[in-house]
């Protein structure tokens, strides 16, 4: 099948309900007004084109709904990490540097260093070095969010973040340059690394003030029920993102996946990953009651813990639906990526 980017519009997506109840932290326009002052400090937002585009996709929002109980310091910090992570995977499925492996490894090592270092990216974060937007940018976050995190968090979360990295390096990036569409059973496993929500999931525990013990997350209950929220908040993206990335000739979507190797049409491929969505979340209720049958005694941090889950799936819905960064075109016609991606990120202007 040619990848090549097709020429789209907007269409509706198939209708997709919750169970879960719709939830805004009060502090929502406050994360608005911080990170707007926080990604033009950093440098991560420059250019005009960028500006709008970020403003437009509403990150603020996105992070007060899927941590509506967080404090005015962590809604805060949420909302700078989500705008990392989505400029960071813009640059990879929408820029060159996600075609270049190696230009891109020189980059995933530097954010290695940050996140190995012993004072958590501090030094770093206030050097103000010659480093792309993307490494000080991570240093500034890790020596915000590091210090207060248990020793086992950390070592998740970084083990989390890593996967994240090397998943989008190696096996995106070889897809796309060898023209791979994979197929379901590889693809949904990987796509909860690339993304990166895993390494959302673990902020529930930075949030809630939860230290979730390693014999517990890592239990089979446990990971049942935390791969099915993933599962459902990934497809819901895949879902509402479809039209904006095949604009743009990307192959990593559930709904282009189902559509290619089943041999559908557009709307039958829409159903097909909606219906999916919907199954995925009861499985996700299944899982939830197994998981507090099985460990009654965690049940204090595991109830914080599932709730978390659940606002990530209604939250991710609602601003999937509403937020104006899946549109594939504006009034002027279709975006180009020149446009709105910050050389700066990645250091490709040096």
């Amino acid at each position: 099948m040619n990848n090549a980017p097709t020429n789209v519009e907007q269409q509706p997506v198939p209708e997709l309900s919750s169970p879960f109840p719709h939830l805004v932290n009060p502090r929502v326009e406050q994360a608005r007004e911080h990170l707007t002052a926080w990604t033009a400090r950093i440098g991560l937002v420059r250019q005009e084109g960028a500006r709008q585009r970020f403003e437009r996709a509403d990150f603020g929002w996105f992070a007060a709904m899927v941590y509506p109980t967080a404090s005015p310091a962590h809604v805060d910090l949420m909302a700078d990490w989500f705008a990392w992570l989505f400029l960071v995977d813009d640059q990879l499925d929408d820029g060159a540097v996600g075609r270049d492996p190696e230009r891109f490894g020189t980059v995933v090592d530097g954010m290695r260093a940050v996140l190995d270092s012993r004072d958590f990216g501090a030094a770093t974060a206030a050097s103000g070095r010659d480093l792309p937007v993307a490494v000080s940018s991570l240093a500034d976050l890790w020596s915000r969010t590091a210090p207060d995190a248990t020793p086992a968090w950390r070592r998740r979360f970084v083990r989390h973040l890593e996967d994240c990295l090397d998943t989008a390096a190696t096996w995106e990036a070889g897809n796309r340059l060898a023209g791979v569409v994979p197929d379901e059973q590889t693809y949904i496993p990987r796509r909860r690394h690339t993304g990166a929500i895993y390494v959302c999931m673990d902020f529930i525990d930075v949030v809630e003030g939860l230290d979730v013990p390693d014999d517990l997350y890592d239990s089979p209950p446990f990971t049942d029920a935390l791969n099915a929220a993933c599962d459902v908040v990934c497809w819901t993206n895949d879902l509402y993102s479809y039209e904006k990335e095949r604009s743009l000739g990307e192959v990593h979507n559930l709904v282009h996946i189902v559509r290619h190797h089943h041999a559908l049409d557009r709307d039958r491929a829409l159903l097909r990953v909606r219906d999916a969505i919907v199954a995925e979340t009861e499985r996700f209720l299944a899982k939830e009651r197994e998981l507090l049958r099985a460990f009654p005694a965690h049940a204090p941090v595991l109830r914080p813990c599932l709730a978390g889950m659940r606002s990530w799936m209604r939250g991710n819905l609602d601003w999937s639906r509403a937020t104006k960064r899946y549109q594939p075109s504006d009034r002027a016609g279709r975006v180009r990526p020149q446009e709105y991606l910050e050389a700066a990120v990645m250091g490709v202007e040096r």
